[in-house]
């Protein structure tokens, strides 16, 4: 082959390579087409909103389900609940105002939460074991609510924290497929079982997959999971810094790092990814931002970039939309457990979009 036969070729397969790799340009682009919805949320009572974790759209596209972690102050953060009787679960009409609640005394850290598509309400509790009670029997579990609070389901010992089919440890997040089967995200620590536990719809042990490490298939904090309209889960392997992506046997397909440090992913019916970035700051993920990148989730290309408004690189540890959502007419919502420095409020706030 000539010299320039050889250029031309090396620069055939560059081209290519480009145009097959997920696209990193927007991950930092602080070009915002959204607005944040000034005082959104609206909780009854006077109550105080308490720190918000993940939110999750209703089967019908217009209602918000919310975890609010009841009115306890950052002094209790990872166990805001555990004196509380407040409802901590909560569905927001699209006016923002709350229309059921429930789950009161239940939980002492709620954090994961999905709705299938019967509308039943997954739940987790992620408290660490040092943060529970002696005597007490929360945490390391999740329950399955009917839309209006009934128990259905509970996986896991309560209290308990294991590694076996009956036991989690700190489960993060809960995504369920369209067939029910259910797969928990175990758990919320970098040491803890590492793993994703699949179960059928009637609550019965399938499979897990996943271990402690940083190799593909390992995971490091699973802070989130999810299931695509195309059918794969995506895995928020947030310590690592990367979503894994897996068929819904377990088999691993691909590691994404260009949509940050995941706390939160969720997806539209346009092909759309969003993933909610709390942790990214010069410590932890440095040269990326706190926000919500917004990509495709066929391809993984980022397209647009929610930066948090009073994101701060300095500042540690982060804070910000840890979770997100969308609804059916684009608008999305981030959930934010931490009080940000200039605010001192914790929020679950909507941003609509104001550029094309």
């Amino acid at each position: 082959m000539s010299f320039r036969n050889l250029i031309l070729s090396l620069a055939v397969v560059l081209t290519l390579a480009f145009s097959l790799a997920p696209q990193q340009s927007a991950a930092q682009n602080s070009t915002n087409a959204y607005a944040i919805v000034e005082g959104w949320a609206k909780l009854p009572g006077g109550r105080v909103m308490g720190a918000v974790g993940k939110a999750k759209v209703d089967p019908d596209g217009r209602h918000i389900w919310a975890i609010v972690r009841c009115d306890a102050g950052p002094e209790l953060f990872g166990s805001e609940c555990v004196n509380s009787d407040l409802d901590p679960i909560l569905k927001f009409d699209p006016d923002g105002n709350v229309v059921e609640s429930f789950g009161g005394g239940m939980f002492i850290w709620p954090h994961g939460l999905d709705v299938d598509e019967d509308g039943n309400v997954w739940v987790s509790d992620a408290v660490s074991d040092n943060n529970i009670p002696a005597g007490d029997d929360r945490g390391h579990y999740v329950v399955k609510f009917s839309s209006t609070g009934e128990v259905l389901i509970t996986l896991g010992t309560p209290g308990e924290e294991g590694d076996g089919p009956d036991h989690f440890t700190s489960p993060a997040d809960i995504a369920v497929a369209a067939n029910g089967d259910v797969f928990i995200a175990d758990g919320h620590n970098n040491n803890g079982n590492n793993r994703v536990v699949k179960y059928n719809s009637a609550g019965e042990y399938l499979m897990s997959f996943g271990e402690t490490g940083y190799a593909p298939g390992e995971f490091r904090a699973l802070h989130a999971i999810a299931i695509s309209p195309d059918g794969r889960l995506f895995v928020g392997d947030r310590s690592n810094s990367r979503i894994q992506i897996f068929d819904l046997d377990g088999n691993h397909q691909a590691t994404w790092t260009q949509f940050g440090r995941p706390s939160g992913i969720a997806f539209d019916g346009n092909g759309r990814i969003y993933v909610a970035d709390s942790e990214s700051d010069n410590v932890q993920n440095p040269g990326y931002e706190m926000g919500i990148r917004i990509g495709e989730y066929e391809t993984g290309w980022v397209h647009e970039f929610i930066r948090f408004p009073w994101a701060d690189p300095n500042i540690l540890p982060g804070n910000g939309a840890e979770f997100v959502t969308v609804d059916d007419e684009g608008n999305v919502y981030g959930g934010e457990p931490v009080p940000n420095p200039h605010l001192n409020a914790r929020a679950l706030r909507k941003y609509i979009r104001v550029r094309p």
